[in-house]
C-alpha cells in the first residue's frame, strides 16, 4: 500500500473513531439529543435527568473553556434557526475553583476548538457572554452587570445573540448583544466546566427550554404556534410541562376539586386530567366559539364561559361544571362581554364589557338582571376578580399610563392602584387562601399598554395582595392565553399556565390530534 493510501485510510478511521465517539453519548436525555465531554478530560462528565422534576443534574470536569480550545460537559441538541434558550441554574456545593463555570452554550460543532457562544457563570459571580469566532480563535467575553445570576437566557435572531441574566425573583437586567455567525444549524444545550482537570463539578438545571419563536410574518389570530401547559410550583418556581399540543392552548382554570384544568383550544373547551395528562372536549352545548375567558365558581359547580358564536362579539354564559346547554347572561345588543370572576357566594358575575367604544368593569346577576357598571374611567379597564372573602375586586387598568392592577371594592367604591412600575401588568388573580396575587407581565419596550399579545417575553409574577415588591416567579415566551383566568391551585402553592412554542418534545405527552 503507497504511503498516500496509508495516511489517507488512517485519516478515514481517525474521523471514523471520533464520529463513533460522539454517536455513542447520542443518546437521549430529557429534551436533548444527547451529551458529550468536549476536549480531553481527566474526569468523565454525565448528566441525570429526573423525569419528575424535569431537571437536569450536570457533572463536569475540563481546565477552561476559552483561549483556543475548551474542555467540558455539555449537554446539547442540534437545532435550525431562530430559538430562545433558557435556564435556572445553581452550583451543587461549594466547589473548589473560583472560575467553575456553568451556563446555555451555542456551538458550531463539537470539536474542542469550534466557534461557540455561550451565557456563562463562574464560580466567583462573574456572569458574562463568552464567544469564539471561528474555530481556533481566541475566547472573547462582554461582561454583566449582573452578577451570580440564576436565570440565564440567550436568544438567537438570524445571526444576533442576545444575552438576558437575573438573579431568581428580579426581571433581566441589561442585554448583551453580539453579531455572529455560526451557521443555521447549531448544537445548543447546557454545560459545566470544573476549571480544574482533576476536579469534577455539579449543577442543577431547572425550567430548562428551547423554544421555537413565532415567525416575523406570523398574522396574529389568523395563525399559531404550539403550546405547553405548565404547572408552576410557587415555592422553587420549578414548572413542569404536562402537555403538549401544536395547536393554540389558552387559559387554563384548576378545579376546585383538584384533579383537572379546563382550558380553551380552537372554539372548544377541554377538560384535561391531572392523573392521565390526557384531555377530552368539555360539552358547551351550541357554544362552539369559546374564547379565552372561562371562569368556574368558588363552589366549584359552575363555568362561566366567553362565547363568539358565529364570529359575533363575546357573549356571557353559565352552564354547569359538567358541561350542558349554555344560559346567557349578559344582555344583547350590547357590545362584547368577557366573562373573569365570580362573587363567592354565586350571586353575581364580574366582566369586561365594551360599551359605546369604551371597556369597563360590569357586574351581573346570576340569577339574570341588569348589569351595572363599576368603573367609568376614559380607558380599558379589564380582568375583574373577586377576592375569596367577596369585599374586593381585581382589575387591570391602563388610566395611569402604563397597565396595572387595581383593586376597588365589591361596589366599585376606593379604586385604588396596585402596582406602579415600568412594564404592562395584567390579569391579577387572587390565591384561594387570599394572600397573594399573581400576574402577568409584558415589556413596555415590545407591547403597548392596552395589548396583550401572543408570543411575547414576559414574566408570571407575584405579590402580596395588599401590595409590595413583586418577585418573578417564572420567566416565558408566551402572552394572550398564558393565565388570562384564574389558575391557583385549590392549595395555593401552584399555578397553571401556557408557554408556546414551535419545537414539541418527545419527552412530554403530546397531543395526538
Amino acid at each position: 500500500m503507497c504511503r498516500k493510501a496509508i495516511c489517507v485510510f488512517v485519516g478515514l478511521l481517525t474521523n471514523a473513531v471520533f464520529a463513533t465517539a460522539v454517536f455513542s453519548q447520542a443518546k437521549p436525555v430529557g429534551i436533548f439529543d444527547g451529551s458529550s465531554d468536549i476536549g480531553t478530560v481527566k474526569q468523565k462528565g454525565s448528566v441525570v435527568y429526573n423525569n419528575q422534576t424535569q431537571q437536569y443534574a450536570v457533572s463536569g470536569s475540563g481546565t477552561n473553556i476559552w483561549f483556543d480550545h475548551d474542555e467540558f460537559h455539555f449537554v446539547w441538541k442540534k437545532i435550525k434557526g431562530d430559538f430562545i434558550l433558557r435556564t435556572n441554574a445553581a452550583f451543587i456545593g461549594k466547589g473548589t475553583e473560583a472560575h467553575r463555570k456553568f451556563g446555555l452554550m451555542v456551538r458550531q460543532s463539537l470539536d474542542d476548538r469550534s466557534a461557540h457562544v455561550n451565557a456563562v457563570v463562574h464560580g466567583d459571580g462573574l456572569t458574562s457572554l463568552q464567544y469564539r469566532k471561528a474555530a481556533g480563535d481566541s475566547t472573547r467575553e462582554q461582561k454583566s452587570a449582573t452578577t451570580s445570576a440564576d436565570v440565564l437566557q440567550l436568544e438567537r435572531k438570524g445571526n444576533t445573540y442576545t444575552m438576558s441574566v437575573a438573579r431568581k425573583g428580579e426581571v433581566f437586567g441589561p442585554e448583551e448583544k453580539l453579531d455572529l455567525e455560526l451557521g443555521d444549524e447549531v448544537y445548543v444545550g447546557i454545560f459545566v466546566c470544573s476549571h480544574n482537570p482533576a476536579v469534577l463539578e455539579k449543577a442543577t438545571f431547572s425550567n430548562v427550554r428551547i423554544v421555537e419563536p413565532a415567525p416575523a410574518d406570523l398574522v396574529a389570530y389568523k395563525k399559531y404556534i404550539g403550546s405547553n401547559i405548565e404547572l408552576l410550583d410557587l415555592e422553587t418556581q420549578n414548572s413542569r410541562i404536562v402537555y403538549q399540543s401544536p395547536k393554540s392552548l389558552q387559559a387554563p382554570n384548576w378545579t376546585t376539586d383538584n384533579k383537572s384544568l379546563i382550558y380553551n383550544s380552537e372554539g372548544l373547551l377541554y377538560k384535561f386530567n391531572l392523573a392521565t395528562n390526557t384531555p377530552t372536549v368539555l360539552n358547551t352545548g351550541a357554544a362552539k366559539g369559546n374564547n379565552n375567558d372561562h371562569v368556574i365558581s368558588f363552589d366549584g359547580k359552575w363555568l362561566t364561559i366567553s362565547d363568539n358564536k358565529d364570529g359575533g362579539p363575546s357573549i356571557g354564559y353559565i352552564l354547569p361544571i359538567t358541561g350542558g346547554e349554555p344560559r346567557r347572561v349578559t344582555q344583547t345588543g350590547k357590545g362584547a362581554s368577557y366573562m373573569h370572576g365570580w362573587s363567592p357566594d354565586g350571586k353575581f358575575l364580574v366582566f369586561c364589557g365594551e360599551r359605546n367604544k369604551e371597556y369597563d368593569v360590569y357586574r351581573v346577576p346570576v340569577a339574570g338582571g341588569a348589569e351595572e357598571r363599576l368603573t367609568t374611567t376614559p380607558g380599558l379597564d379589564d380582568g375583574p376578580e373577586y377576592t375569596p372573602d367577596g369585599k374586593h375586586i381585581y382589575f387591570n387598568s391602563v388610566r395611569s399610563g402604563l397597565m396595572q392592577v387595581w383593586r376597588m371594592d365589591a361596589d366599585g367604591s376606593n379604586q385604588t392602584q396596585i402596582t406602579n412600575d415600568d412594564n404592562n401588568n395584567w390579569f391579577p388573580h387572587v390565591s384561594p387562601d387570599g394572600k397573594w396575587i399573581v400576574f402577568i407581565t409584558f415589556l413596555k419596550s415590545e407591547v403597548a399598554p392596552g395589548d396583550h399579545p401572543f408570543y411575547k417575553h414576559v414574566y408570571i409574577r407575584m405579590m402580596p395582595v395588599d401590595g409590595g415588591a413583586p418577585k418573578v416567579v417564572a420567566y416565558l415566551y408566551g402572552g394572550q392565553g398564558t393565565i388570562n383566568t384564574p389558575s391557583w391551585s385549590p392549595d395555593s402553592k401552584h399555578i397553571a399556565l401556557v408557554s408556546n412554542t414551535s419545537l414539541l418534545f418527545p419527552a412530554f405527552p403530546i397531543s395526538k390530534n
